[in-house]
């Protein structure tokens, strides 16, 4: 590695959060337990999770490939907006990490609808086992967004974070279980629906 090289490489280990504290998007540290740190946590889990699932969609070719790319992305846009609380960041930061209110929800909107529409009618609660390995990872993906979402309500509720942003991860978990069952279905997968008392535990 030249001097060069080594003089503009940024070193993985910043020693900053050594005391337990790290720094939000407007340079306020917060201790990592915060909430804020825990919602960004939940977001960062979830971008890995959809990742994974891109993996098996490939392997499989089953055309939801385009649109995980797409929300892997959109991710890192998420977690910007949720890194710059309303309350005290300056306005040239807000500005920089605002979401475009409606644009995303409503693609995802659409998006839903395209896929739903390949679908049978869903008139029972979905097990979600036996139904391929896209299809498992989109729906721990969806567990780990409703997650989020959970976190980031209380952000919302104050005021801290838009609300677009709440909106657009409940939207996403619905995606999540629609290209969960759109995956199965093309694995050749069936869907168990469960039934009241309907599995024998111990028969085994």
């Amino acid at each position: 590695m030249s001097d060069d090289e080594k003089k503009f490489r940024s070193k993985l280990y910043t020693k900053t959060g050594d005391k337990g504290t790290s720094a939000l998007y407007n340079g306020e540290r917060r201790p990592k337990n915060d909430t804020f740190f825990h919602s960004l946590g939940s977001i960062d889990e979830l971008s890995a999770c959809i990742g994974v699932a891109l993996e098996y969609c490939i392997i499989d070719k089953n055309g939801l490939e385009p649109y995980l790319e797409r929300i892997v992305g959109v991710m890192l846009d998420i977690g910007a907006c949720i890194a710059t609380p309303l309350d005290n960041s300056q306005e040239k930061h807000i500005k920089k990490t605002k979401l475009d209110d409606r644009k995303y929800v409503e693609t995802l909107e659409r998006w839903i609808d395209t896929i739903d529409s390949q679908l049978p009618p869903l008139k029972f609660f979905i097990i979600p086992c036996n139904v391929g390995l896209a299809s498992s990872h989109l729906h721990v993906a969806r567990a780990v967004c409703r997650r989020a979402e959970r976190e980031i309500v209380g952000l919302i509720k104050f005021s801290l974070v838009p609300e677009v942003v709440g909106i657009f991860i409940n939207r996403l978990s619905d995606f999540l279980f629609a290209a969960a069952r759109f995956a199965a279905m093309k694995s050749g997968k069936d869907e168990a629906y469960w039934t009241s008392k309907g599995v024998a535990f111990d028969d085994i």
